[in-house]
């Protein structure tokens, strides 16, 4: 697929070539749901804290006699059941993260980014360079791009402090190197913008991670070879010709 390069002014100069299924053949929805559901648990503080029936004030004396008033059963007034009694299932401050495995994180974001790719909602522009922080500039650049008003993904090659300060004053527009991107934040905003660069670098570095991922594969084979060898069986077994 074509995807049209833009300035900073909104206009075409050029396109730029790129086939999803280069990064990712595949696109696992169970993958990439489990990997935006431990990121966001992870960003929960989980510090919440109540009262139990043990902790609230109050006596703990009988309210009334078991017997004879008419009434239900009743001891103490901290129950849970009364008003300003302690909860019956206390919250108590708990830690909800959890972790995957790296290489299933890195897939994940690899097909993330190529599923906003197949969908036509990356856009990209040759540079984002700005000589001082202006919000007025970058504000300019989203309305030309035509996604103004929506949340926005920013993502140069490296991190550019100008950059930053120029979009940290624009509601919903978060700025985030390539390097840094995971499945979370590139699924979670209404449009992406990448410079060219940073595309380029993410290209190269799942190339790099599928050429570690062959040969992983291949020295694994080579060493069941050896070790079929060794033993006196033949390298290839039968079946697997």
């Amino acid at each position: 697929m074509n995807l049209t390069v833009f300035d900073a002014a909104g206009n075409e100069v050029g396109s730029y070539e790129i086939d999803p299924a280069e990064l990712a053949p595949t696109i696992s929805r169970q993958l990439l749901h489990d990997a935006v559901v431990m990121y966001q648990a992870n960003r929960r503080q989980g510090t919440f804290r109540t009262k139990s029936r043990g902790e609230v004030a109050g006596t703990t004396k009988k309210m009334y006699r078991q017997k004879g008033t008419g009434n239900a059963r009743a001891g103490s007034k901290r129950s849970g059941v009364r008003r300003g009694g302690g909860h019956i299932f206390a919250k108590r401050p708990r830690d909800f993260g959890w972790r995957m495995p790296r290489k299933a994180l890195q897939s994940a974001t690899r097909m993330a980014l190529a599923a906003r790719l197949a969908d036509d909602e990356v856009k990209l522009v040759d540079s984002l360079n700005f000589e001082a922080p202006k919000t007025a500039a970058m504000a300019a650049t989203l309305a030309a791009l035509g996604i103004a008003g929506q949340s926005v993904l920013i993502s140069p090659a490296e991190q550019d402090g100008n950059l930053w300060k120029s979009s940290r004053n624009i509601a919903g527009v978060s700025v985030t190197p390539v390097g840094d991107l995971n499945a979370l934040s590139i699924l979670q905003p209404r449009a992406i913008v990448m410079t060219t660069a940073a595309i380029d670098a993410f290209r190269e570095e799942a190339k790099q991670r599928r050429t570690g991922n062959r040969n992983a594969a291949a020295r694994k084979q080579g060493g069941r070879a050896a070790s079929r060898s060794r033993a006196g069986q033949p390298a290839t077994p039968a079946g697997e010709a």
